[in-house]
């Protein structure tokens, strides 16, 4: 069983730099990208609580690069459930360039989220991260998953 959702790209252009390779803040739109693409294909309801009040707050992102991309390149992240807590969760990512079968490793990176509600008084507020989440999630869970409280 794959223990993680695969989101494929085709590098643009528009996404190097003057030397050539993926601007370093492309890989961080892309791991964006990659979990609201996952929301759409897994967790729909979330999507219709987004608009109710839910907010997915991203508290931590972090990127460690391995090789460079370059313009049309066919890069596959690969997004998994590190961490559950009752409010929060961690993703981890795992880019690859794909060529003629043979995925290579070019990066890897996280993100810690926090669900919140919207409060009356215009604030926000801690709150469980939805079933529909943590169902749409339980599949992709790394070896290495963590649950807390």
């Amino acid at each position: 069983m794959k223990r993680h959702y695969r989101y494929r790209h085709v590098v643009g252009f528009e996404e190097t730099n003057l030397v050539g390779n993926v601007y370093y803040v492309n890989y961080l739109r892309w791991q964006g990208r990659c979990r609201e693409m996952f929301l759409r294909d897994r967790a729909p309801e979330v999507l219709t609580e987004l608009t109710n009040g839910l907010k997915l707050f991203t508290l931590q992102v972090s990127c460690e690069f391995v090789a460079e991309l370059t313009a049309f390149d066919d890069v596959a992240i690969e997004m998994s459930l590190a961490e559950l807590t009752q409010t929060q969760l961690e993703l981890s990512f795992v880019y690859l360039l794909v060529t003629g079968g043979q995925d290579r490793l070019v990066a890897k990176g996280r993100q810690r989220i926090a669900c919140m509600r919207a409060t009356d008084g215009r604030g926000t507020e801690p709150v469980r991260v939805p079933e529909p989440l943590v169902r749409a999630l339980t599949p992709y869970r790394t070896e290495a998953y963590a649950t807390h409280g």
